[in-house]
């Protein structure tokens, strides 16, 4: 019996995490697609670099680049890296280049970015959310830096998989195509609650990097920054439990812990900062904040960081 061939892989938004995920696909046999728009020129030419604390220096080349979805085949699986911030242009472009019965992955932070999705897919296709654990950004036009981390969890949205098994099987075939790339992979029952634990890390740290102008090593070494982020983070822990979402007992000390052992890190909301894009704030910010208020649930410290990233997002 003949093995099952390799699905077919698009990366849509190759920047750091694209781009990251992607590369490892790619060099382990998997047929991977990236659509790039500024930097296609770069990584036609040059490919992509992977210059990792963890994997090594790894480059790419060549890439299967394409400058427009238009022009890219139909893929099985579409892994979509780009910022929260563009989602409302996405549905046109995903339906060009997905298969029907095509799974889409968002590699997103947020809570609630599937559910302003779904509703422009068409039904055929499988929506899942994608939360990685990565400390990555890119420093020039086709190169990523990987300082730590890289697990994935998967769950899934919504699609046409009619019981709870087919829907769990199929999130653990995306599972098992990430640890193929020899990545840590697992495969979530429930995406609302993982994508709430997340945010109870990327609400303080995103937002606080941006107003304090320091990475994660600053922030942890100052008692009244550490302290800032600890309120914060169990302000987000209250809020889940308001939504359903029991979080697991002490998860706020140990992502404290671990963000203490990770090399120095700003998130990627300072580089968008820095950058001048827009911040991520409705998916971060505004949309657990509203999820808490539905039930009565006021996160105050949430909302000041909320209303002054708003104010410096504005002008």
């Amino acid at each position: 019996m003949q093995d099952r061939p390799r699905p077919r892989i698009g990366i849509i938004g190759t920047g750091a995490i694209g781009g990251f995920y992607g590369l490892m696909l790619a060099r382990a046999g998997f047929d991977v697609h990236f659509l790039l728009r500024s930097e296609y020129a770069a990584v036609a030419e040059h490919g992509l670099q992977l210059n990792s604390a963890v994997h090594g220096r790894l480059h790419l080349q060549p890439v299967q680049a394409w400058p427009s979805a238009e022009q890219m085949p139909h893929c099985d699986w579409l892994l979509v890296g780009t910022k929260t911030t563009s989602n409302a242009e996405l549905a046109p472009l995903i339906g060009r280049v997905a298969e029907p019965g095509a799974k889409v992955v968002l590699l997103q932070n947020g809570l609630a970015v599937e559910d302003q999705l779904r509703p422009l897919l068409p039904d055929s296709l499988h929506l899942f959310g994608g939360l990685c654990y990565i400390c990555a950004h890119r420093s020039a036009p086709g190169v990523i830096e990987h300082q730590a981390l890289g697990a994935l969890s998967l769950g899934y949205h919504s699609g046409p998989s009619s019981s709870a098994e087919q829907r769990q099987a199929i999130v653990e075939e995306g599972a098992a195509m990430f640890r193929a790339a020899g990545l840590e992979a697992t495969a979530m029952a429930e995406l609302e609650q993982a994508r709430w634990q997340k945010l109870v890390w990327n609400v303080p740290y995103n937002g606080l990097s941006v107003l304090l102008n320091a990475g994660t090593t600053r922030l942890m070494a100052s008692a009244d920054s550490r302290a800032l982020i600890h309120a914060i983070m169990l302000e987000v822990v209250q809020g889940a439990a308001a939504c359903g979402h029991v979080l697991p007992e002490g998860c706020a000390d140990k992502l404290l812990a671990a963000t203490e052992r990770m090399p120095d890190y700003l998130p990627s909301m300072y580089h968008d900062f820095t950058l001048q894009r827009p911040l991520e704030l409705e998916a971060i910010y505004a949309a657990p904040l509203a999820a808490a208020a539905a039930t009565g649930c006021e996160l105050p410290k949430t909302r000041m960081l909320y209303q002054a990233l708003r104010f410096l997002d504005i002008h």
